[in-house]
């Protein structure tokens, strides 16, 4: 049974997160990252337990690292996590924000590729690093001649220089190439630039494309990815991720303030460790209704918003839609907010290349979304 289609709206308004109670009940939400699913089995009945058993101090141990590497070989037949190379984190950006500080220095440049995640800019910022931006290309992809320029930039300023990359890309949903990456990595080396990787989409990969885990290609063993079962089984407030280091990086990953390995909290360790080990056949049907619900939203755009374009994405549960040609100024969030009642993501807090863009959490029913474009159609009628 397909996960996204087993709660009605009315289940789902009894929830207590932040995308069903930032609004008032008249507002639609699809504006951040959370699915509108039911937990998997083996997740659900992991948290219980140790609810049941008042299992709820410190984690400890390496279970979680464990099943993340098993989980990388069986479906990305990659082998590369090793236990002794990887830290448990309270969530991914703090994971980010840690790495970046162990690789660069205040006032150090941190490249983006803008539309990108919002957060990226406010971490960067938070930890006193300067985000630099080498935009996608015109086809939403990584532009390498861009990015090689940028590294070249941030390399003349004589500070050490970090690269975030987000792989598979949020907003787009682009699932980044092997050819591509190994072509990041031949660049970071040239230009002496570190990279790290937010990669906490990885498991979310559509027909037709796969992920390339950052540490698989060649040259990147001197870099960081920080990965976490957080959005593919909607365990977002279930905090816990995981700093996987490259062959080359271990040295730096051993100067990381111990505390740092401490945020994670037991039910997030408890319940992640059991979707890696046991939760595939539930982000399988997950994964085939996201597929589903991608055909589903570009019909009902073709219907009723011709003049929006979809970037289709390989990966995610996001969907970037182009809206300039409706004419709504830089935010159409706003308008949609306003004049239809649907909460979506605001374009321009991507970055360049956002404006007249909004981002939609596609992970729903299709009657959810279907409601959703027709709240955005009503808004320009």
């Amino acid at each position: 049974m397909n996960p996204l289609e087993m709660l009605t709206l009315d289940d789902l308004h009894t929830r207590t997160s932040v995308k069903w109670r930032l609004y008032p009940p008249d507002v639609l939400p699809a504006f951040v990252a959370e699915m509108d699913v039911v937990l998997a089995e083996p997740v659900e009945r992991a948290m219980t337990d140790a609810l049941r058993r008042g299992d709820t101090g410190y984690p400890i141990g390496t279970g979680y690292v464990e099943a993340l590497a098993a989980f990388a070989s069986q479906r990305w037949g990659w082998d590369g996590i090793d236990v002794g190379r990887s830290l448990m984190v309270a969530d991914v950006m703090t994971g980010v924000s840690e790495v970046l500080q162990l690789v660069t220095e205040p006032g150090s440049p941190v490249i983006v590729n803008p539309p990108v995640y919002p957060p990226f800019f406010a971490f960067v910022s938070k930890i006193g690093r300067r985000a630099t931006d080498a935009p996608l290309g015109a086809d939403g992809r990584l532009d390498l001649e861009a990015l090689g320029e940028t590294f070249a930039r941030a390399a003349a300023t004589g500070l050490p220089a970090a690269y975030l990359l987000c792989n598979p890309q949020n907003p787009t949903g682009t699932a980044h190439r092997p050819d591509e990456l190994a072509s990041v990595a031949r660049l970071a080396h040239e230009h002496g630039v570190r990279v790290v990787a937010d990669e906490i989409h990885a498991p979310i990969v559509l027909d037709g494309a796969r992920f390339t885990p950052y540490l698989s290609v060649e040259g990147a063993e001197d870099a960081f990815s920080v990965m976490s079962a957080s959005k593919a089984w909607n365990l977002a407030g279930a905090k816990a991720g995981v700093v996987v280091a490259g062959a080359d990086a271990e040295e730096d990953l051993e100067r990381m303030p111990e505390v740092v390995g401490h945020g994670a909290s037991q039910m997030g360790a408890l319940g992640h460790t059991a979707a890696l080990r046991e939760g595939g056949d539930w982000l399988d049907e997950v994964l085939s209704g996201l597929s589903a619900n991608r055909s589903h939203l570009a019909g009902e755009l073709a219907r009723r918003l011709p003049e929006v374009r979809l970037w289709e994405p390989e990966a995610t549960y996001l969907a970037w839609l182009d809206c300039r040609a409706l004419e709504l100024g830089d935010d159409p969030a706003e308008v949609f907010l306003e004049r239809g009642r649907v909460a979506l993501g605001s374009g321009p807090t991507f970055g360049p290349g956002g404006a007249g863009h909004v981002r939609v959490t596609a992970a729903t029913s299709k009657a959810v979304l279907s409601e959703i474009v027709e709240r955005m159609a009503s808004s320009v009628r």
